[in-house]
């Protein structure tokens, strides 16, 4: 009968197998999952070595939330002929002025404009021709109605003024950029067909003047 010698291993090199398995298990943990799982770098390593650049923040965590809008009444669908003013409403001639050769200092603003239950309000700036401007509105509740427009700045202004519709639509939240096509006062017209007062919170940024 043939004897085996089954080798041994000492217990005391176990353990240490077991805690440099764990520390090396820390170290990939702190250095490269948190960074690039979780968007956590509490060393610092992550972004030196690059794993946090794989960090893909979830749709929940990354996105702003967004007002409630409690159901409502079906809107009037809008056409062509909702935008701008009558067709025997002639553009005026200062919308041809050519542009400044300096615009509006750029600035940057926020506000909130309450809008009463049942009735509209307007909110414009003060553009030069091609001056640019990003805007950002959302409500607290509800859907608006609104207008983006401009009026261009006349000498004489007649009592039925010419005005230029840029977007018309029912929205609770509108981003986006703007260029002015004509030197006067351009924003937005809300209207508030819900029971209850709707607050809009508005941010600018751009080349533009606040209106006294």
């Amino acid at each position: 009968m043939t004897d085996f010698n089954q080798p041994t291993v000492d217990s005391k090199k176990i353990i240490k197998a077991l805690i440099y398995a764990l520390i090396m298990g820390i170290v990939v943990l702190v250095t490269a999952v948190l960074p690039a799982e979780y968007g956590i770098d509490p060393t610092g390593t992550g972004k030196l070595l690059g794993f946090s650049k794989l960090y893909q923040p979830t749709e929940a965590a990354n996105d702003k939330v967004v007002a409630e809008v409690p159901a409502q009444k079906p809107f009037k669908l809008l056409t062509l002929e909702d935008a701008g003013s009558d067709p025997d409403v002639k553009k005026p001639k200062e919308a041809d002025n050519p542009p400044p050769a300096k615009q509006y200092e750029a600035r940057e603003d926020k506000m909130t404009i309450t809008i009463p239950a049942g009735k509209g309000l307007e909110y414009k700036v003060l553009l030069l021709k091609y001056g640019s401007m990003k805007y950002e509105w959302i409500t607290d509740k509800g859907i608006l109605f609104f207008d983006f427009h401009g009026e261009v700045k006349e000498a004489n202004p007649p009592k039925n003024v010419f005005f230029e519709s840029y977007t018309v639509a029912y929205s609770n939240n509108m981003i986006g950029t703007f260029l002015a096509p004509f030197e006067g006062r351009h924003g937005w017209y809300f209207k508030n067909s819900g029971s209850s007062d709707i607050t809009v919170s508005l941010r600018l940024k751009g080349e533009y003047r606040l209106l006294d």
